[in-house]
């Protein structure tokens, strides 16, 4: 059985984590959800996110899902979408990936070109 405690920080742990799905942001970070992208690993590529933007407390991203893309073929996708700037969308995207764009696209403003297969302004 758990305690108070537990319950409490169990808690808080999943209003930070409902925050980061739909706050006021900065950036947005949308993963490709339908079931290719599921049956790629977008699931965990999405967990990835949601964990490193927690981690760094970066309370001004957002993170979301999506359906069908119709970029199958390059799945898991992932789309950032940042306020006055270009859409760029990821491919081929895995855990260590979606770490690498988190540190240096979405905390330094950076884009990861290696993983770039398409922007739209």
């Amino acid at each position: 059985m758990k305690t108070l405690a537990d319950l409490k920080k169990i808690r808080e742990q999943a209003q930070q984590n409902m925050k980061l799905r739909s706050s006021e942001c900065r950036i947005k970070v949308i993963v490709g959800m339908g079931t290719a992208g599921i049956a790629m690993g977008a699931r965990d590529v999405m967990k990835t996110f949601l964990d490193e933007i927690s981690k760094r407390q970066l309370l001004d991203v957002m993170v979301t899902q999506t359906g069908e893309k119709g970029l199958s073929s390059m799945e898991p996708v992932v789309d950032i979408v940042e306020e006055g700037k270009a859409k760029v969308t990821y491919g081929y995207m895995d855990s260590e990936k979606a770490k690498r764009v988190v540190a240096e696209h979405i905390v330094n403003g950076n884009i990861v070109t290696d993983y770039v297969v398409a922007t739209e302004e």
